[in-house]
C-alpha cells in the first residue's frame, strides 16, 4: 500500500537516541507570552442599540415595577456588551439589573447571555467576610463558660 505520507519521529522519541539520566535537569521550555485580553474601549454598536432588547430579558426574572430607568452600555469584550438598569428593590439601594448581550461575527440578532443584579458604586454592601477564628474574641467565650446549666433552663 502506497502512500503519499511521510512519518516524522521525533530526534528525542527515536529508540536510538541518548536517555538523559536521572540527575539531569530537562531542557528549559521558554513559556508561551500570553497577551492579556483586550478590553474595548467602545460598545459594539449593534449591541450597544438593543437597549429595549435587554430591558425584555431583566423583565423576565424582575417583577413589574422593579425596574428603573436605563443607566448605560458598558463594553466587556469583543461582540459583548452589558446594559444596566435602576433597581427598585426594598434592600438594594444603588443596585442596577444587568443584561449581559453578545452576538457572533457578522451577525446582527443579540443573544442574552445572562441577568441579574449588580452593585453600583454607591450600592450598600456588607462587611468583608472575617474567618470564625478571627471573629471570636477571648470575652465571647468566657460568657459561654460563665453561664450554669441552671441559668440556661438545662436540668
Amino acid at each position: 500500500m502506497d502512500s503519499d505520507l511521510e512519518i516524522v519521529v521525533h530526534p528525542a522519541a527515536s529508540p536510538d537516541a541518548p536517555r538523559a539520566e536521572a540527575n539531569e535537569a530537562p531542557p528549559e521550555a521558554v513559556p508561551a507570552k500570553r497577551r492579556a485580553p483586550r478590553k474595548p474601549s467602545k460598545p459594539d454598536a449593534v449591541l450597544a442599540e438593543a437597549v429595549e432588547f435587554a430591558r425584555s430579558g431583566v423583565d423576565q426574572i424582575a417583577e413589574p415595577g422593579q425596574v428603573g430607568a436605563y443607566v448605560g452600555a458598558y463594553p466587556d469584550a469583543e461582540r459583548v456588551v452589558t446594559h444596566r438598569f435602576v433597581a427598585h428593590l426594598p434592600g438594594y439601594g444603588g443596585w442596577h439589573w444587568f443584561a449581559t448581550l453578545a452576538r457572533v461575527p457578522r451577525g446582527k440578532e443579540p443573544t442574552i447571555s445572562e441577568v441579574g443584579l449588580l452593585p453600583s458604586e454607591t450600592s450598600l454592601l456588607s462587611p468583608p467576610w472575617v474567618p470564625w477564628a478571627e471573629r471570636v474574641r477571648p470575652e465571647d467565650s468566657a460568657k459561654d463558660e460563665s453561664v450554669s446549666p441552671d441559668a440556661a433552663g438545662g436540668e
